[in-house]
């Protein structure tokens, strides 16, 4: 398998071995405090959930990530990346001993919220941090390779983190045990951080650089200018009007699958079966992201990215009525499966359009614009799904949304980007297989 081969080639590197460390051991962490904050959300017997709590969490598991990502490389341009990674975990290590002793205090309010809201702030750095240092213990012709493996395995172990959490939760039954192997995690990386050299990862200052305080003040009028010039590249355009609208309808049916699984399946006395069969259900979704990553790059070789997008909305609008919308448990595992997989199908496809389609001068800006519409597409599914969905989750009327919702996307998109096919002022068309352009950069190299 290629993506063997990719990673068994980069771990050759021992630069590249300690900074894959750091962020393996991150995100397995963040596993498990996402497990710790949905259990003590979802899950806890003196509470009864309903959607407005749903969408309160992912607002403020999301929003960070909105709000702060076009600041980080401000700052990342100026510190020193080793020395973040080293100071993000210790700090999120802290924050969540005093997300615990919240807990222990059984205050779900507002401080318990501001707290979870700086822990996952402070990983928005972490996360930009560990990309922004990899160009530094890689050789240039290997970032492809590492941009691909890396998150990937990141995603995964923030699955495995998830499952480990999830099973220490059903065996000790404590949420406080869950928040405390999390500290011990987040201190692990911390540490990993220090076997990297202060200044290994950068930033290479040469003194010409503008003041921070210039620096931010610029970033409204850059993403300003990646707005401008996304109207010029109307097939990235498109593609992320598509992951907007694939976030939103998607959200909707995640937050109706976490009611459905405490409120309709089990009653209020089997917390435990319920929480167990959710990981279960989510590790469903975990399995098609990863498959999505195998599979999509062969279906870019014998389609167009447009044609695969098209047809992976189609795909996610027909799995949504079936075997969704028969509502039961294996039924949502399933169409979970499926669903993932369509979902990590187009983030890739649209991550390529955005990567080739768009000018590198321009392409940090756009990709925060891209981080804002992915995160807020969730945020305000939950946020509608908040007013329309019922406690128990089921509703078919919401089912037939997010369906016509699937459909009317791939329907719009297909017409809209062949439309719009060969107009872009450079990069990849939408109508070009990414395979072809692979083949050509070969040839030219």
């Amino acid at each position: 398998m290629r993506f063997l081969r990719d990673l068994w080639t980069l771990l050759q590197r021992r630069d590249f071995r300690r900074l894959f460390a750091v962020r393996l051991t991150s995100q397995f962490g963040d596993g498990v405090f996402q497990v710790a904050l949905a259990s003590y959300v979802l899950f806890s017997p003196e509470r009864a959930p309903d959607a407005a709590a749903i969408a309160g969490l992912f607002a403020v598991a999301l929003l960070p990530y909105s709000i702060l990502g076009p600041f980080t490389g401000v700052l990342l341009d100026r510190w020193s990346r080793r020395q973040i990674l080293f100071a993000a975990n210790l700090t999120r290590a802290v924050l969540v001993i005093g997300v615990g002793a919240i807990v222990a205090a059984d205050n779900a309010g507002v401080l318990f919220y501001v707290a979870v809201l700086l822990t996952l702030g402070v990983n928005r750095f972490l996360l930009s941090g560990l990309s922004a240092g990899l160009p530094h213990v890689v050789e240039r012709d290997e970032l492809v390779m590492a941009n691909a493996v890396t998150p990937t395995s990141g995603t995964a172990f923030f699955l495995i983190g998830g499952g480990v959490g999830a099973g220490v939760k059903l065996l000790v039954d404590s949420d406080l045990t869950v928040l405390a192997l999390t500290v011990v995690i987040y201190t692990a990386a911390a540490f990993l951080a220090l076997r990297l050299r202060r200044d290994q990862l950068g930033p290479d200052l040469n003194g010409d650089e503008p003041s921070i305080g210039e620096a931010l003040r610029t970033i409204a009028a850059g993403l300003i200018d990646g707005a401008r010039h996304l109207k010029s590249r109307p097939q990235p355009a498109l593609g992320l009007a598509a992951i907007g609208s694939l976030r939103f309808f998607f959200g909707l049916m995640t937050v109706s699958m976490i009611l459905l699984y405490r409120n309709y399946f089990y009653g209020p006395g089997q917390l435990d079966q319920a929480f167990g069969a959710l990981a279960i259900a989510t590790g469903a979704v975990g399995a098609g992201l990863f498959v999505a990553a195998l599979v999509t790059p062969w279906g870019t070789r014998v389609m167009s990215l447009r044609q695969w997008i098209t047809w992976l909305f189609v795909a996610a609008a027909v799995v949504s009525a079936v075997p969704i919308g028969f509502y039961t448990k294996p039924a949502l595992v399933l169409g979970g499966f499926l669903t993932g997989f369509c979902a990590q199908g187009v983030k890739i496809s649209v991550d390529t359009l955005v990567q080739t389609g768009i000018d590198d001068v321009y392409r940090g800006r756009v990709f925060s614009l891209y981080d804002m519409i992915f995160n807020v597409g969730q945020v305000s599914a939950a946020a509608l799904g908040a007013a329309i969905l019922p406690d128990s989750g089921k509703s078919y009327a919401v089912l037939a949304l997010i369906v016509v919702g699937f459909a009317v996307t791939a329907l719009l998109y297909s017409r809209a980007s062949k439309r719009s096919d060969g107009l872009d002022g450079g990069g990849l068309p939408g109508g070009i297989r990414a395979g072809d352009q692979t083949d050509e950069r070969t040839q030219q190299g």
